[in-house]
């Protein structure tokens, strides 16, 4: 997720059970023109591994050949091929879900990215299930994805007309997860460990991804995995705890300088802080301070009165 699974954020997931992890996206066609200013979205911490790196994009040497670049610079654990971002400016640019239109060409650029990673790392790809209502296409897709030579495939249960509206269906992922070998990640709708447990026993996925509700609440990983083992679901944290995550979040993030000086740092954190606000009681009136702090001593003043 672009501008959300940064390296401050990736260490956070990390300590709250997140099991594996993917970059935020890069374009193939950034990383062989401008390498210099795309390689710090790829940047990887040890402990955060196992851990993926993102590429989208829509010819097949272009895609190979930034899979190698980032192979030997970063050492990723696997290459994640993007087929399912819907954001009109990727899909304008013959990538992301826009793949879906075109399976040959996406089952080509799996293909030459394989081939060009072979002995080096794995490949898989995220994928949504088809391009509209009328054009699912997932269980195809997914045998193509295998005969790439694609280790394993996460689907998002939606098509790229409906973007984050409506159901995600579940039952069209277990379909393709029982069509192939390979291992089939299930993803959408998952906001709770009672989602992460339901799609564990209903469908025959190997996995389960979640993107948008660990955005607001990263503990969701502990709490899934708790729940598998135990069938108790730890609490979540109380409004204070929330406050001191959001405010280690951003100190975290300032002292690293991933994003430049503080008040850059603030600017990118500012959809974050939206995010994680959510569940605190009495935070609704300070959305638009949020929406526009600058600085963290702004922001522990709006905070630490909620906690």
């Amino acid at each position: 997720m672009a501008g959300v699974t940064d390296p401050i954020f990736r260490t956070l997931c990390k300590e709250e059970g997140a099991d594996v992890m993917i970059t935020e996206f890069v374009s193939a066609e950034g990383v062989l023109q401008a390498w210099h200013r795309t390689q710090r979205y790829v940047q990887l911490e040890e402990q955060h591994r196992p851990v993926g790196v993102q590429v989208f994009g829509g010819v097949a040497e272009h895609m190979a050949e930034a899979a190698a670049i980032i192979a030997e610079a970063v050492r990723p654990d696997f290459i994640d091929i993007n087929a399912g971002c819907p954001v009109p400016k990727v899909v304008g640019k013959n990538g992301g879900s826009s793949l879906l239109k075109d399976l040959p060409l996406l089952q080509k650029i799996a293909e030459a990215t394989v081939k060009r990673l072979e002995g080096v790392c794995p490949v898989t790809a995220k994928i949504r299930i088809g391009w509209d209502a009328e054009h699912i296409n997932a269980p195809e897709c997914v045998l193509r994805l295998q005969d790439a030579g694609v280790a394993a495939v996460t689907i998002h249960g939606r098509t790229r007309s409906q973007q984050y509206s409506g159901r995600a269906d579940w039952e069209m992922i277990d379909r393709c997860a029982r069509a192939v070998s390979i291992p089939v990640v299930g993803n959408g709708d998952i906001t709770c460990a009672a989602d992460v447990k339901r799609a564990r026993e209903n469908t025959a996925v190997s996995g389960v991804m979640i993107g948008r509700a660990a955005m607001g609440a990263p503990w969701i990983f502990r709490q899934a995995k708790e729940f598998l083992r135990s069938g108790t679901v730890p609490a979540s944290p109380s409004a204070g705890e929330r406050v001191q995550f959001i405010l280690r979040h951003a100190r975290m993030a300032i002292d690293s300088r991933h994003y430049g000086a503080e008040d850059v740092t603030m600017r990118a954190m500012r959809s974050r802080l939206l995010a994680y606000a959510k569940a605190i009681p009495g935070s609704k009136p300070l959305r638009p301070q949020l929406a526009s702090v600058n600085s963290y001593a702004e922001l522990e003043s709006l905070l630490l009165p909620l906690g």
